[in-house]
């Protein structure tokens, strides 16, 4: 499920603030990277499962693997982690409130944390 009017959609931040921020926020990117894109994830093990909240972004100059990159954020992503299958996004998952509320928090705060740098185009 996509999180909606986040503020977040489409601002341009250097990698490395971007990644500051999100470290910050406990969202990692781990492995899940490579030249030109990158995912943040934070792991949340509630008692109706486990989910991801995702903030994908990719390279509009520079590059990602080096860390010289400015990057482009996408629309934040909520998913319900099946064993062993995966994340499923589908607006037919059912995400607890809790778990929505704390989601969009934690993105209000990115958001506001990343504008004080945000590269203007």
């Amino acid at each position: 499920m996509y999180f909606e009017n986040t503020g977040l959609e489409n601002i341009e931040v250097d990698i490395t603030l971007l990644e500051d921020i999100m470290n910050k926020h406990g969202l990692t990117k781990e492995g899940q990277w490579d030249y030109e894109r990158v995912t943040y994830d934070r792991k949340f093990i509630v008692r109706e499962g486990t989910y991801y909240l995702r903030v994908f972004a990719y390279a509009i100059d520079g590059d990602v693997d080096a860390n010289d990159a400015t990057v482009r954020v996408l629309k934040p992503v909520i998913g319900k982690h099946y064993y062993p299958h995966g994340v499923e996004y589908g607006e037919d998952e059912h995400f607890p409130d809790h778990l929505l509320k704390t989601g969009a928090e934690i993105l209000a705060s990115i958001k506001k944390e990343v504008a004080e740098f945000e590269i203007k185009a």
